[in-house]
């Protein structure tokens, strides 16, 4: 157990120039023609003075706008031009205590990996700080900033302040004061830049599909090791966070939650892992956690339950303390009763421990997770191994290996006993540096109510006043009778796919290809036509709930609380879908678990719901939070304005209200969902992963021939004959602001543009969309976000699922801009966003343009060709695809063709020409531009009039996308707030 870890990190090139720089360089050639890069800068922003208070997170920003080499964002058009598509790749973050920057590049060119090492060099020393750069990037900065001022940030922010009381941690969020970020000059970024980024601050990691470690590492000498280091650079201070004996207590109300929450935090000190008996004790935890989940799973899905939902977890907060978290989601009025069971669980767990059952369920959940990553060991993704050596560097975490890290568990594992995951349970004490607190819409809970429910459950077990938890029964077997086993009716090949089709005896078809990306992964997905669409109005919304109320029920035969322990050390997920036109059932898992997969889509088939009272109870009232929830959102008055205007008010995009969850039919919504999934000879099946068809053949054979065929068909469609959405586009310009009440101002805005597809089969069409999507997307951001300054990111996207999967007619969707803004410029911004496009319309892209677009598409392709999700994707598609006649072959080399015609003939005058072709020409003749504002009260107004020299800081917040339903403060959420992200990018 004293046997000490490695600290020299196992599998690397690592080392340190003279200058002080760190570096690992490893070959690794997942994906191929790859290279993950990072520079880590031991700087955060606890390093701040008063008046630097978010200076950290502005030089991180300023890394990507110009350096001594380039000039007005010349490193995002580089990257950008070689294929790394800004945002996704080359990410940068800055939290409390460090930045990084990261890229992801190709290197099937020499130069390109000498350039993007330049880079990071250039970001570690020559970043240009001059009072037009800082100008240009505050737009960025501030937007940013806004951002986080949504209902969720405020909520992050106050319990990490909480969390972090009486530290300077509890001072120093990264994203900084918004005077700060308003008015801090040159010479102030200038100088926290050249006192802290230092290179022995620093370190370099690359790891990629290079030849050879060696050249990577005169690569980092060249462009690093000419570096002079600073003569007495200052040492990095580090910075405590007191423990406390008595717990701390908040009820944070916020009238924009997304709902009620309890979270409880165990601060801890983040020692070090230096031996294998620290490794134990890391095992151990993770297997308390474990347990623990799973009980507040199973509680969860109890009669009367005191929550919808309750994890816990643990991370290191800050490099000093690490921390045991607990989080609940619960009814309006019942955080103080999610509290107390919260507590009173664990405390069970103090006083009768974990049973054996439970523990030798989570080993095996371990243990098919330490397998699955040895048996994948070489097939691990370049950026995972990056964020290991990070961590290394960052945190002193060893990297020991996979070989030695599996062979560690599966040495430890059997030895660790229930007794001593149990005892885990005691640095969960309200004693131990414990923060409680609630959220709440509406104030219902007081500090009072917390304190009393701690010192109730405090004198429950010291009087043992706690039962022992009582398990539920087991089956031992999925399918308790083995189906009569199918056969196949016909075979076909096809070689250009590298996959095989069958049609078995009871009409279901299943197409299979053996791939070797992945050594420990089987993916597959069955569809079948027909779906919401086909429902008259009066039954829409109840069917609609089907898969939610089956959900609780159990659509595999069990209950989700049993099926979980009876899936313990399978990893098989199977999961289902019913939308407009299609249904649809997916699953994920490992060669090895194959059957336990198919078996769950036997089950799947075969299985009778009956909707049980409480069943029907627990969905109804988390559905009914949720809508509660939309409803204080205030995104919601914008979002369904935005769905009435462009698509009408069909009852499919009508939103869902309190009074339409009252007419749900729970019956007929299982009965719906029964018959969705009942005949197999309308369904399809791909199955794409490592698998062995001597192997797998008979399974499916077994659990999906073996799918008994109904005596009569049951919902056969022609996809030709199905029912379209009701829906319209505006035929004229239509421009509106929609007003929503906000505790803190936001501004969104959404510019839609009719798309109408006519050429035939559609699909080169639907190639250029993709392509023309791709080119408004970076035109825009340059000149938002590059030229003027005002955004942070914008996004593109395109919706095209409102047409039914017909061979004929026009296919009619929308191209949508997204961004956010100061409210008090949103207006100009939209009409520069025309301007842009109507001058792309009539003057068309440059050749660089054109350039940037066509290599960040193959990219794409190219690190897809190497993925079972693509391979999926793409062969499911060939199946719906219009030009889709019965051979599969075929209708994939069509598909492949119309991308690689639309590349070819892709320049700036094709591109002009499917802009006015795609979208209304000209584009401002015809478009939507919704923009969200504040609703300023009568009260605030007549403040205004009163303290008129006063300033309202939280004007400029907005809230990201997708906030509504039921939300958990999870630690990756407060956790992502702690950190600027420069050049991440929202997506829908």
């Amino acid at each position: 157990m004293n046997q000490l870890l490695t600290h020299q990190p196992v599998g690397v090139d690592f080392g340190t120039l003279d200058n002080g720089l760190r570096y690992y360089v490893r070959c690794n050639s997942k994906p191929r023609m790859r290279a993950a890069l990072a520079l880590a800068v031991r700087v955060g922003s606890v390093l701040e003075e008063e008046d630097e208070r978010g200076v950290a997170h502005i030089v991180e920003h300023l890394a990507f706008s110009a350096t001594t080499r380039y000039n007005n964002h010349d490193i995002v058009k580089f990257l950008e031009s070689i294929g790394a598509e800004f945002g996704a790749c080359q990410n940068a973050v800055t939290s409390s205590d460090d930045t990084i920057y990261e890229l992801l590049v190709p290197v099937d060119k020499p130069e390109l990996l000498s350039q993007a090492i330049s880079v990071l060099a250039e970001f570690s020393s020559e970043i240009r700080v001059s009072k037009d750069d800082l100008e240009k990037e505050r737009g960025a900065v501030m937007e940013e900033y806004r951002g986080s001022r949504n209902a969720t940030g405020r909520l992050q922010d106050a319990h990490w302040i909480l969390l972090m009381e009486g530290s300077k941690y509890a001072e120093r969020l990264p994203i900084g004061l918004e005077k700060v970020i308003r008015t801090v000059s040159p010479e102030t970024v200038r100088h926290f830049y050249k006192k802290w980024y230092h290179l022995c601050n620093m370190a370099v990691i690359a790891v990629g599909d290079f030849s050879d470690t060696q050249s990577v590492v005169e690569l980092i000498k060249t462009h690093f090791g000419q570096k002079i280091p600073a003569p007495d650079p200052p040492p990095v201070p580090t910075f405590q966070v007191p423990s406390h004996d008595e717990p701390r207590f908040s009820c944070f109300v916020e009238s924009e939650a997304a709902g009620s929450a309890v979270m409880i935090s165990y601060k801890m000190p983040a020692n070090e892992l230096k031996t294998v008996k620290d490794y134990r004790d890391l095992l151990a935890e993770s297997m308390f956690l474990y347990a623990l989940n799973q009980r507040f799973f199973k509680i969860s899905r109890r009669k009367d339950p005191p929550y919808f939902s309750c994890s816990a977890s643990a991370d290191v907060l800050v490099r000093p303390v690490k921390a045991n978290i607990i989080t609940s989601s619960c009814r309006g009025k019942g955080t103080v009763e999610a509290l107390e069971s919260m507590l009173i669980e664990v405390a069970r767990v103090r006083l009768h421990g974990f049973s054996d059952r439970e523990i030798s369920i989570v080993r095996a959940l371990l243990m098919s997770e330490i397998e699955s990553a040895y048996l994948e060991r070489d097939q691990i993704q370049s950026t995972s191994l990056r964020d290991e050596y990070l961590q290394h560097f960052l945190h002193n975490e060893p990297v020991v290996g996979i070989e030695y890290e599996a062979q560690l568990q599966k040495t430890l594992l059997p030895h660790i006993s229930a007794l001593e995951v149990s005892k885990c349970s005691e640095k969960l004490r309200t004693s131990c540096s414990c923060v409680i607190k609630t959220i709440e819409p509406r104030a219902i809970a007081v500090s009072d109510d917390l304190k009393n429910v701690v010192k109730k459950v405090n004198l429950l077990e010291e009087k043992g006043g706690i039962s022992p938890w009582d398990d539920d029964h087991i089956p031992e077997e999925i399918v308790t009778t083995k189906p009569n086993m199918g056969h196949v009716m016909k075979e076909l090949e096809y070689p250009n796919i590298a996959a095989t089709e069958l049609i078995l005896s009871n009409g279901m078809r299943i197409c299979y290809k053996r791939t070797d990306f992945l050594d420990d992964q089987v993916l597959f997905t069955g569809y079948s036509y027909g779906g919401l669409s086909e429902l008259p109005e009066s039954e829409y919304f109840s069917c609609s709930m089907g898969p939610t109320i089956a959900g609780e029920i159990g659509v595999f035969g069990y209950r989700p609380s049993v099926l979980m322990d009876m899936l313990a050390g399978k990893r098989a997920e199977v999961g289902t879908k019913i939308g407009a036109y299609m249904r649809t059932f997916y699953g994920d898992c490992s060669p090895s678990d194959l059957e336990t997969g198919l078996q769950l889509v036997y089950q799947l088939f075969t299985t009778n719901l009956t909707p049980g009272e409480e069943d029907v109870k627990i969905v109804m009232q988390m559905a009914e939070e949720a809508v509660c929830a939309q409803d204080r959102d205030p995104y919601t008055a914008f979002t369904n304005r935005v769905k009435e205007i462009n698509y009408g008010n069909s009852y499919f995009f009508r939103p869902i209200k309190k009074c339409d969850l009252q007419k749900v039919d729970p019956l007929k919504a299982c009965e719906y969902f029964s018959k969705c999934f009942r005949d197999p000879s309308a369904f399809t099946v791909v199955i794409v992963g490592n698998m062995d068809p001597t192997i797998a053949l008979p399974l499916i054979l077994q659990y999906l021939g073996g799918i008994p065929k109904p005596p009569e068909p049951i919902m056969h469609f022609n996809r030709d004959d199905l029912k379209g959405l009701p829906f319209t586009f505006p035929t004229t310009i239509h421009r509106e602001v929609v007003r929503s009440p906000m505790v803190e101002a936001q501004c969104l805005v959404q510019i839609c543009f009719p798309v109408e597809l006519k050429n035939g089969t559609m699909v080169e069409e639907i190639h250029f969309v993709g392509f023309l999507s791709k080119l408004l997307e970076t035109k825009i951001m340059q000149v938002l976000r590059f030229k003027h300054g005002q955004i942070y990111s914008v996004g593109v996207s395109v919706f095209l699922g409102g047409n039914k999967p017909s061979r004929t007619g026009i296919v009619r969707g929308d191209i949508s801009i997204n961004f956010s803004c100061d409210p008090e410029i949103s207006s100009k911004l939209v009409d520069i966003a025309l301007d842009e496009m109507l001058r792309l319309q009539e003057e068309g892209p440059t050749e660089q343009d054109v350039s940037t677009v066509l290599e960040i598409e193959q990219r794409a392709h190219e690190n897809g060709l190497q993925e079972n999700y693509y391979w999926l994707d793409r062969i499911l598609h060939s199946y719906q695809s219009r030009v889709y006649s019965g051979d599969v072959g075929t209708s994939f080399e069509i598909q492949s063709e119309g991308r690689s015609k639309v590349r070819s003939s892709l320049t700036p005058s094709t591109a002009q020409l499917a802009l006015q072709r795609i979208l209304p020409y000209p584009c401002k003749k015809q478009y939507t531009a919704v923009i969200l504002m504040p609703k300023s009260s009568t009260f605030k107004f007549l403040k205004s009039i009163f303290q008129s020299t006063r300033t309202n800081c939280g004007r400029e917040a907005k809230i990201l996308a997708g906030i509504a339903g039921l939300a958990v403060l999870a630690l990756s959420l407060w956790r992502h707030s702690r950190s600027g992200h420069s050049n991440s990018r929202v997506t829908k």
